[in-house]
This record gives structure tokens, sequence and C-alpha cells, in this order.
């Protein structure tokens, strides 16, 4: 099976037990030629797992198999794979040509290809007019355009990227994601991303891998992990502004009654005692007051087409609103808000999803 391929695979630091594995049992397929991008916060292992396909850590337990053969105790350079940090360690002394094609020398590249080689990805990236430069001259995306330059030049089967972009400012970041998603398309090789942005995420992946706690909650599209989300985790984690979370109990007739305040909401789900019922801001309305749950609005975000409005509910609790910025409310305004029922989801006590719509 081409592509990388982990299974059942464990990391446990200075001989911690099962329990606290840094990584918990993962198991994840990349097929060859995808874009895949391991997301989560900070500590969920996802640079872990990263670190072990490339050979920098070695596994506790669990197989790694890059397309069809098992690496899981070949050493870096036997891997066919190239790594983009998040610190760039661009050689100082080195101009931006000889940067690029270090690795080529180290593997004893034949002078006249690795020279090609360097030329054509100078130029793919645009940065054909910096190869005499040293990075000490080069802005900080300039840099990251090296960094990425360096690892393509070596034609391996799978590009690993450890939260690359980070260092860089919220335009240029943009930029470069941008360049990502059309370099893959133009190489078509294998690429696994890690990053704690879920921006980047959304915006760059065939498919997200979301990670918590060492372990992984949900693997599939984009647009499926925002939609439907597979655990209250994923569905607080991606999504900005967060999620709304409206905590409930179950109903003797086994049908559910959501509230948070004054919200009062009947969802059809086979549910353990308690459960939660999530909203994303779109689907909120803000009604006249007396219609709905009675709330104010607390803050009011201008984002130019659109706005987020914070309200209070009547008892205490908040959720957010997303409008455009004609319908906006000023602060302190009594109003009312409604669910819009076909997009609600439900989770049951453990946090995974039990059902969605309200009837």
């Amino acid at each position: 099976m081409s592509g990388v391929r982990l299974e059942q695979v464990e990391k446990r630091f200075n001989g911690g037990t099962p329990g606290a594995a840094a990584v918990d049992g993962v198991t994840l397929h990349v097929p060859e030629g995808e874009f895949a991008v391991l997301v989560g916060p900070s500590g969920c292992g996802k640079t872990t797992v990263l670190r072990m396909i490339a050979g920098l850590e070695a596994p506790s337990a669990g197989r790694i198999v890059i397309n069809g053969r098992d690496v899981t105790d070949l050493p870096p350079r036997e891997r066919d794979i190239a790594m983009v940090f998040q610190n760039y360690a661009l050689y100082p002394h080195l101009s931006v040509r000889e940067n690029i094609a270090f690795g080529l020398r180290m593997r004893r590249v034949d002078p006249v290809e690795a020279a090609r080689r360097v030329d054509q990805v100078s130029e793919a990236l645009a940065i054909g007019e910096l190869l005499e430069r040293r990075p000490a001259q080069l802005s900080g995306g300039q840099r990251q355009r090296v960094a990425l330059a360096r690892a393509i030049v070596r034609e391996p089967t799978v590009f690993l990227f450890d939260e690359p972009l980070s260092n860089l400012d919220a335009q240029v970041r943009a930029q470069a994601r941008a360049e990502l998603v059309r370099l893959h398309r133009r190489l078509g090789t294998t690429m696994l991303y890690v990053t704690h942005d879920q921006v980047e995420a959304m915006t760059m992946a065939q498919r997200v891998a979301v990670m918590h706690r060492g372990r992984l909650e949900q693997v599939a599209p984009p647009l499926d992990v925002y939609r439907a989300p597979a655990t209250l985790f994923v569905a607080g984690f991606v999504g900005s502004p967060p999620i709304n979370r409206f905590e409930g109990r179950v109903l003797a007739d086994g049908r559910a009654q959501l509230f948070d305040g004054a919200v009062r909401q009947r969802v059809a789900a086979a549910l353990a005692e308690r459960a939660t019922l999530a909203v994303r801001p779109e689907h909120v309305r803000l009604v006249a007051e007396g219609e709905g749950a009675r709330a104010e609005v607390t803050l009011v975000e201008s984002l130019g087409p659109e706005t987020i409005v914070h309200v209070r509910l009547a008892g205490g609790d908040e959720a957010r609103v997303r409008l455009t910025t004609a319908e906006a409310p000023a602060v302190g305004r009594a109003v009312g808000i409604a669910l819009t029922g076909p997009e609600a989801l439900v989770f049951d006590a453990a946090g995974r999803l039990a059902g969605r719509g309200l009837p």
C-alpha cells in the first residue's frame, strides 16, 4: 500500500506506562499523493508522530510503513523523506544556492544535475534572484521558501512539515499557505503537515487528522470535520468563533431536553443521562425580544463582511452569533435567540456524536 501508514503506533517517554503515552495507539493511512494535516493543541502528540515517521524518534510500539516498506527501525537517511521544521535551520555562512544544494552534495549527486535541480526549484518558488544572498539578507518569508526549496530539491517520496509557517506574519502566512497548496498540486507528492492552527488545516488539507491527548479523534476531509465532528472535542477545537454548547439531561421518554439558562430544546436521540447540544454561531438566529430565549447583547465584534455578536442568556451563560454587519444590534440591547434545527449536534455524556437536528 503506497503512501504513509501507521499501525497502532505508540510513544512513551522515560519508560512511561501505556496510560501516559505521548502517542497512544495511532493508526493512520495517508495515501500516495495526498496532502494530509495533523492538527491539535500543543502537547497532543502530533509533532511526536511526525518525528517518528521521519525516524527522529523511535516508536515504543507499532509499525511505520512508507510506500509498502517497513521503516520502523530504519535511520532517517534510508526513509526517502524530506522534513521542513518550524526553525528553518539555514546555514548562515552559505549562500541560498549552497543551502539548497547542501543535501544533494552530501548525497554525492552529480554537480551538473544538482545545479539543474537548484535552478528549477528556485524558479518554481520565485527565489531565483536570491541565490547568491546569505540567510541574514532574507526576510522570514524568503527564508521559509529557501527551506522548502532545500527539501523539494531532494525529490523525496514523502514531505513532512512541522509547523513551517508559524514564524511568519499573518499576510505572509496566507501567501505561503497558497504556495504550498499549489506546490502540492504541481508535484503530486505525499505531504504530511503538522500544525496547531485550524485555519491552516482547513484551508490546506485534503484530509484532516485531529489529535487530542495522544489519540486520533477524527480523520476526514476538512468540511466533514467542521459539519459532522465525531466528538465534542473536535466540535470545540475546529471552527472560529468556537461552537456554542448547551448542557442538558434526558427526559423519561428518551428524548433529551437540552438547556443553558433559558434555552430549551428537545432532541430525538438515544443518549445517556447527560447530553450536550452544540450549535455553530452561524446556526443561531437573533429574534425579537420575547421570542426564543431571552438574552442581552454584551459584545459586538465587527470583522468587515461579518459580525460576531456575543449574548448573555437569562441563566448567565453566553453564546455567539454570526451575522452580516448590517444586522448587528447595539451592545446592551435585549434580544431573543433561536437555534436552526437541522445543523444542531448532540453529544452524549462521553463526548461522542449521538445525533443531529432538532425536531
